[in-house]
């Protein structure tokens, strides 16, 4: 059995322990997981001996030298992979993290909505068989690394604002970390977000993808 942790925390509307619940779900026959709610964990445990790493702690702060372990740890082959604001709104504060996620929330126009995820990597293992699909949830506004390998978009309308009419977003990519590898999905705004087919396989077939 593969190892994986999960540190899950911080902005409580995203219901982190939970969605950590269904993230163990989605792992659980190939992966003995440690489930963690406490943030120290990332300064305290030993890294090295994981497989996979699933950040889940929206907002809160992380020290220069926990985010070097973190960046050693990934460099050095162990896999980091996450959802919404676990990866892409954690840790404001420190630009090794969105280094190594790959991306950085920016803001969420409209609130939650609906819209139209795109597949644009039809023959990569994580989206292959997944067609377009409807989804509700926040529609994250994020800068993305241009060195991340873009699986799939969603398109921003003119509601509120009209400028971003037609802008494509990227809203799934893996990438290289050094050794290791990254995936993240910017769905899952909440747990029960999990209850959609595609936005959930998805996740499970990253989350393996980016384990060592």
């Amino acid at each position: 059995m593969k190892r994986c942790l999960i540190i899950s925390g911080g902005y409580e509307p995203h219901r982190p322990h939970e969605a950590a619940h269904r993230v163990a779900d989605l792992l659980v026959d190939e992966f003995e997981v440690t489930h963690s709610s406490r943030l120290e964990s990332y300064a305290e445990e030993d890294l090295h001996a994981y497989d996979l790493i699933v950040p889940n702690w929206t907002l809160g702060e992380m020290s220069v030298e926990t985010s070097k372990r973190l960046w050693d740890a990934i460099a050095s082959g162990v896999g980091l992979g996450g959802f919404h604001g676990g990866m892409l709104d954690g840790f404001r504060g420190n630009e090794r993290f969105r280094f190594m996620a790959g991306g950085s929330y920016v803001a969420e126009p409209g609130g939650v909505r609906d819209y139209r995820v795109e597949i644009l990597d039809r023959d990569d293992p994580i989206t292959a068989g997944i067609p377009d699909f409807d989804y509700r949830s926040e529609q994250y506004y994020l800068h993305v690394d241009p060195a991340a390998e873009v699986l799939a978009v969603t398109c921003f309308s003119a509601t509120p604002y009209p400028w971003l009419e037609g802008v494509a977003m990227p809203v799934v990519w893996k990438k290289p970390f050094g050794s290791g590898r990254v995936f993240v999905s910017a769905l899952g705004h909440v747990p029960d977000e999990f209850d959609c087919t595609e936005m959930r396989t998805v996740l499970a077939r990253g989350l393996r993808w980016a384990a060592r």
